[in-house]
């Protein structure tokens, strides 16, 4: 059998502890290696699980009829096999070598100077001693994150029946107080991810809660955010499966947000101006055109909308720079903007005005297509030609 270099496999394993942020996949892959690496029967970790303040095993490999099924045991604080690691006084005494034996206890159990030492030892270890028999675990290695225990490695019997080897116990216990860092680590990342992901969905809620406020004070708009929304996530991904954009992260979640918010700025515009049956005065257009502006100075200080302003602002700009507010052109308009501007144009022809009918599609598509390069950025456009064509819209 080839000599393990414990070294360099707890040099490896730990590198590979950085990369992982799922605890569960992280404790998976460790104990494969085990088992594959040490020639063990089986091997397993039980894992202390914060929701139910309790010790589960979580994860077990070897061979069939070995192994103990994953998430059937679970262990309270009180039990034996978690008391013993978890009480100091139990665990300096037991863990010398780094792993609490099975060929230790018995030893242990009828040496009066331990026994002696501390009350109850020679009893807890009984059951200590029955429970490793159930598992068919001859070492358990406890992972300790400063003094919290985070985890209890099982090892099961080699293959060829031979003892542990002192080297082998160092690089489990090597081992075990890197994975509890890294269960730590990875338990972080999680727990930051989930309230990411919560602040995520109540920032989303509070910007559908702003569009609503928007088509509570303008009928027009009723769908209108809906449509532009739904519109330029098609185009945005029409693009990107065309090659003519690579979407940065977040995106298309800031996409979602500024499709909804595009118009947040007309909730300053005064109603005679909204609801006018006819068409706006230059006077009155000035005012209107000031939606944008007022659109990304509501959300400038909520810090959340940052990706989401320029959207907001911009969406009026044209690609020959006679838009507004800015009069910025080509390139410079940012992308999520000209994808607003043209999802933004193709919903408001094709949508009954006060003062006009909505055209049909086609007109809309045509007219988009003749201001290509001059009004429209011409990717978006394209995008739209190939989505119409398809008739996804």
């Amino acid at each position: 059998m080839t000599k393990i270099d414990y070294k360099k496999e707890l040099e490896t394993a730990s590198r590979g502890m950085i990369m992982i942020h799922d605890h569960v996949l992280l404790i998976r892959l460790l104990i494969r290696m085990l088992v594959r690496k040490v020639h063990l029967t089986h091997a397993g970790m039980i894992v202390y699980e914060p929701a139910s303040d309790t010790y589960v095993l979580s994860v077990s490999r070897g061979g069939h009829g070995e192994r103990i099924p994953e998430n059937f045991v679970s262990f309270s604080k009180d039990h034996p096999l978690i008391r013993i690691f978890l009480q100091r006084e139990y665990h300096s005494i037991i863990v010398g070598r780094g792993a609490l034996l099975a060929e230790d206890l018995n030893r242990l159990i009828w040496q009066e100077s331990v026994i002696e030492c501390v009350s109850g030892m020679r009893e807890l270890l009984h059951q200590v001693s029955d429970q490793m028999v159930t598992l068919n675990s001859i070492a358990c290695v406890p992972a300790f994150y400063r003094r919290e225990l985070l985890a209890v490695l099982l090892l099961g019997p080699k293959k060829d029946a031979a003892r542990m080897e002192q080297e082998e116990l160092d690089f489990f216990a090597a081992l075990a107080s890197d994975v509890a860092m890294a269960i730590r680590n990875a338990r972080l990342f999680e727990n930051l991810k989930y309230e990411v992901d919560r602040s995520r969905n109540m920032f989303i809620q509070t910007a559908i809660a702003l569009g609503s406020a928007i088509e509570a004070k303008d009928s027009y708009t009723h769908g209108h955010t809906e449509r532009v929304t739904r519109y330029s996530l098609v185009i945005a991904r029409q693009m990107v499966a065309m090659g003519l954009f690579e979407a940065p992260p977040k995106f298309f979640d800031n996409l979602y947000i500024a499709g909804l918010l595009h118009d947040i700025g007309k909730i300053g515009i005064p109603e005679s101006i909204l609801m006018k049956n006819d068409h706006l005065t230059p006077e009155e257009f000035e005012i209107m055109k000031t939606h944008v502006t007022r659109g990304a100075d509501i959300l400038a200080p909520i810090k959340e909308f940052d990706g989401c302003i320029q959207g907001v602002r911009s969406h009026h700009e044209r690609y020959d720079g006679s838009g507004y507010p800015d009069g910025i052109k080509g390139e410079a308009i940012p992308m999520i903007a000209a994808i607003i501007a043209v999802a933004d144009t193709f919903d408001a022809m094709t949508t009954d005005r006060p003062y006009r009918k909505g055209r049909s599609r086609d007109f809309a598509v045509e007219e988009i297509v003749r201001l290509k390069g001059s009004w429209f950025h011409p990717n978006p456009v394209d995008a739209l030609i190939v989505i119409y064509k398809q008739n996804i819209f």
